[in-house]
């Protein structure tokens, strides 16, 4: 007996230790490429594009502030607030409007940048959960630098993540920001293009390619899989590669596509961004159609996109 007491207090204390440890340490520094040659324009073409990015293609706008001022179409101030919920912390975007002390204001051009490439923050800290805009050309970096500087200052305080005992384990030791290299492409309707769009700036791949319990890509690259719950239904993304049996458009026309991306939401408590991606220009969404059509067939098969919920009696 007294042996058991004397292992159970060794594992105690080394469980103990083991949690300190990481509630002393899971806020890890980083280290990252300074971003050089991203300086925000005053060029009114420069900061229109950048607009576009916000507002359609990369829509910005849809994480950066609450789902209350969305849904009563008061868009046009960033200030952050968005919640995320999950099962290792809670998330809450950052205001970004160039407020000096509660958004933007106080960060350089350069910092900015390493935030959106290189998910590191001011202090060196990860920004979790990751962007995908890590590989965003320089090109498009600019131009929403350029915008959010143009926008007019608010001032709202947004709190920080709390991150339960697990999240903080995983920020330790699983977490790291990504490493990664530019795209610098031009805009066209080719399938390169399309591709850049779809990983780097409309975040198809994000929501169309399944994720393991820790957010990692898991299956084929757009065979979708991956699941919401939205309280009273499920959502579950589409498997949008042209196999004959299993992709959701494989039968679609180019202008089908577009005719979709145009008409925007059909389900109020949609995840996917489509108001946002109703106004992208019918040329990018041509590239994204292009691209998808490219991919090799995947045969995993999504049953149903929407789900609502059986209620209780």
């Amino acid at each position: 007996m007294k042996k058991f007491i004397k292992v159970a207090l060794v594992l105690v204390g080394c469980v103990s230790l083991f949690l300190l440890y990481v509630q002393l340490s899971y806020r890890q520094k980083f280290e990252a490429p300074v971003v050089t040659g991203i300086k925000a324009s005053t060029d009114s073409a420069v900061i229109a594009h950048g607009r576009y990015l916000v507002y359609s293609a990369a829509h910005c706008y849809t994480c950066h502030m609450p789902d209350s001022l969305i849904l009563q179409k008061q868009t046009e101030h960033m200030i952050g607030g968005h919640v995320f919920e999950t099962p290792f912390a809670t998330f809450y975007t950052p205001n970004l409007t160039p407020d000096t002390v509660t958004g933007i204001g106080g960060y350089t051009d350069e910092q900015l940048a390493r935030a959106i490439r290189y998910s590191i923050n001011h202090d060196g800290g990860a920004m979790v959960p990751f962007m995908t805009y890590n590989a965003m050309s320089d090109h498009d970096l600019t131009a929403i630098i350029s915008y959010l500087r143009s926008t007019t200052p608010v001032s709202n305080e947004v709190p920080p993540h709390n991150a339960n005992m697990v999240g903080k384990i995983l920020m330790r030791f699983v977490i790291k920001p990504p490493v990664v290299v530019p795209e610098n492409i031009a805009a066209d309707t080719t399938v390169e293009y399309g591709r850049y769009l779809a990983y780097n700036v409309a975040n198809c791949r994000g929501c169309h390619t399944n994720r393991g319990a820790t957010g990692e890509f898991v299956g084929d690259p757009f065979a979708g899989g991956y699941r919401w719950d939205v309280g009273t239904a499920t959502f579950t993304s589409p498997n949008l590669t042209p196999h004959d049996t299993t992709g959701w458009i494989y039968a679609w026309s180019e202008k089908d596509f577009i005719n979709r991306f145009k008409r925007g939401k059909t389900f109020p408590e949609s995840p996917m961004p489509w108001e946002a991606f109703s106004t992208m220009s019918e040329n990018d969404i041509k590239a994204i159609y292009r691209f998808l059509r490219a991919l090799p067939p995947s045969s995993n098969k999504v049953e149903r996109t929407y789900a609502v919920k059986e209620t209780e009696l």
